[in-house]
């Protein structure tokens, strides 16, 4: 990338991609940053509010899967990076209507690297650079004390997880064909402010806020590996603008929890934050019954990009955590949407 650089940043107004998008607008004054989400029921453009009047900050409300219209941002901004995020991501409403899925992480990603491809041919654009952000589950699942790496076999094992494999391999079938300037990076379960309430770690707060049953697949044993959303966005940094061409990256903060084990982590310091008698919020957890084909374990070995980019993750599972239950205690209107 050069100093004076427009970069696209597709989903921007997600989870993760309001994170990045803060990260790269405030840290990279010089760089022009397009945004660009559909605003589909997970996008929401007050995620984008405290950085929307920067002057590097645009935004465009588009879908990837409008052909045409990506075409014409790419060409018109002059892009010179990409950074993809834009995603269907529940695994439930994936199991619910795959659809949709395929739709927007298969073919809406081969339309943003096709039009990257025609920009490029008409536009020689040097140190163009694409970053597709995908997930640990295109690996499957994995028994301890093992963990997945670079070098692991795709093994996806639900409609979610086998949209994001697709798209990877169209990545890289791009880069190996035509060249392709793309990079690909794994990522572990994300956590902080501004996710969405269906996800695990707010929808336990926002039902334990008003004293709901917080319901939990199965035992709750099946485990996850989580980072704290600005540990993988400073990942997202480092191999946006130092990451080889070509090669894949896995990013893991190392904080490996089961899901009961999380659950209750968030209840025992909200009785404590609240003021509620002991096992208040703890006695909530409802154990329902268990998602079909429900991997028990997630893990990433991060040593490569330990050992080649220097990257380690700053915060620690349980500081974040309570910095992230504060924020959403701070913020009810968000768990209320």
């Amino acid at each position: 990338m050069t100093v004076q650089s427009t970069i696209l940043i597709t989903g921007g107004a997600g989870f993760i991609g309001r994170h990045v998008v803060e990260y790269f607008v405030l840290n990279y004054p010089n760089y022009q940053c397009v945004i660009l989400d559909s605003l589909t029921y997970s996008g929401h453009l007050r995620n984008l509010a405290s950085i929307a009047q920067q002057p590097n900050f645009t935004f465009i409300q588009a879908d990837i899967n409008d052909f045409k219209t990506i075409q014409c941002i790419i060409h018109d901004y002059q892009i010179q990076g990409v950074i993809h995020l834009a995603a269907e991501t529940h695994v439930d409403n994936s199991i619910q209507s795959p659809i949709p899925f395929v739709q927007t992480n298969v073919l809406g990603t081969a339309n943003l690297l096709e039009a990257c491809r025609n920009y490029l041919e008409n536009c020689p654009t040097p140190n163009f650079k694409y970053l597709q952000i995908s997930t640990d589950e295109v690996f499957g699942s994995i028994n301890k004390p093992l963990s997945f790496d670079e070098q692991s076999i795709y093994r996806p094992r639900s409609p979610y997880s086998a949209s994001k494999a697709s798209a990877d391999h169209v990545v890289m079938s791009y880069h190996h064909t035509y060249q392709f300037p793309a990079i690909i990076s794994y990522t572990t379960n994300n956590y902080g402010p501004y996710q969405h309430p269906e996800k695990l770690i707010p929808h336990t707060i926002a039902n334990a806020l008003v004293k709901k049953p917080i319901p939990i697949y199965g035992t709750g044993q099946q485990i996850r590996n989580w980072i704290a959303v600005p540990d993988h966005v400073r990942a997202i940094d480092l191999i946006f603008h130092h990451g080889i061409i070509g090669e894949t990256y896995a990013i893991s903060a190392h904080n490996e929890y089961s899901n009961l084990d999380v659950v209750t982590k968030i209840c025992l310091y909200m009785e404590k934050e609240l003021g509620c008698p002991a096992h208040t919020l703890i006695s909530l957890i409802t154990h329902v019954k268990d998602r079909p084909g429900h991997d028990f374990r997630y893990a990433l070995n991060s040593t490569k990009i330990e050992e080649t980019l220097h990257w380690q993750p700053l915060f620690a599972f349980d500081d974040y955590l309570i910095y992230t239950i504060n924020w959403y205690i701070n913020h009810p209107e968000w768990l209320q949407q």
